[in-house]
């Protein structure tokens, strides 16, 4: 990892405390879309006004407040927020460990890597394998970008990872979405499955791509070379359908597309 650290901080384990760097574990790719008016294309800027004085306020003389219900205002700079009396504001406090599969998808946030350098390395490895040979991950509080989390301390090859979780309360209920409906017949339940066995097979996840982006990119290219963009196809016609005939078809689909795509590879 040649990129730089968002910050420094120590993974307590117990009394053993592991010096580690933080890094960004993933990164977001977008095309770059600005607002415009769309009459002649001029930028839209945005301004920040105060309200009592009537004037622009630059960026740097911006803090953030809150208003109390009998209306007094308490004003936090950023060093206010840095300096939050938290117990987790330098550290990944580990304070349990659970198999990874109890971990609820829903609650997954942005992961981190933690690296490693110098007196840090041999207890880093040690925590490392344990994890590993246990299959088990940690949960840790770490307070990043001025607000505590909970975190899953986790294996990834040779690092160990950080992943953000979600607060319990920060889950919604799905109660009420769901309509129920009779158990599946058994040729349906059958067809389905063979349904997800055409689809697994030879599907390969880190081969997927991003299709918005590359639309976005096809229609950009079009404007910007003066000729009409590409649309989206006709919506299919919506309606009842014959599930079992509609499970046939696109086990059929799914073979043919399959032995098209081999043959492209000979």
């Amino acid at each position: 990892m040649g990129d730089m650290p968002i910050t420094r901080m120590h993974i307590t384990f117990g009394l053993v405390s592991i010096p580690v760097t933080v890094h960004a574990a993933t990164e977001r790719r977008a095309v770059p879309l600005h607002q415009v008016h769309a009459k002649d294309g001029g930028r839209i800027r945005q301004r920040r006004f105060c309200e009592a004085e009537g004037v622009e306020v630059p960026y740097a003389e911006i803090a953030r407040g809150y208003e109390s219900p009998d209306g007094r205002l308490a004003v936090l700079t950023d060093q206010d927020l840095a300096d939050l009396p938290l117990p987790t504001v330098r550290s990944i406090e580990v304070v349990g460990f659970v198999p990874a599969d109890q971990i609820d998808p829903l609650a997954l946030d942005r992961p981190y890597y933690l690296g490693v350098k110098g007196a840090g390395v041999r207890p880093y490895h040690l925590l490392r394998q344990a994890m590993a040979d246990s299959h088990q991950v940690g949960i840790a509080r770490m307070a990043l970008r001025g607000r505590e989390r909970l975190a899953i301390l986790q294996v990834r090859d040779e690092v160990l990872v950080a992943q953000l979780l979600l607060w319990p309360d920060e889950i919604r209920s799905a109660q009420g979405l769901v309509e129920s409906a009779p158990r599946p017949r058994r040729q349906e339940l059958q067809m389905a499955k063979t349904l997800m066995a055409s689809l697994s097979e030879d599907f390969r996840l880190d081969q997927e791509r991003d299709h918005y982006r590359e639309a976005l990119d096809a229609v950009v290219t079009a404007k910007l070379a003066g000729s009409k963009p590409p649309h989206a196809p006709a919506e299919a016609p919506g309606g009842v359908v014959d599930l079992m005939a509609a499970l046939q078809d696109s086990v059929d689909a799914a073979r043919k597309s399959r032995a098209t795509t081999a043959q492209r590879k000979v």
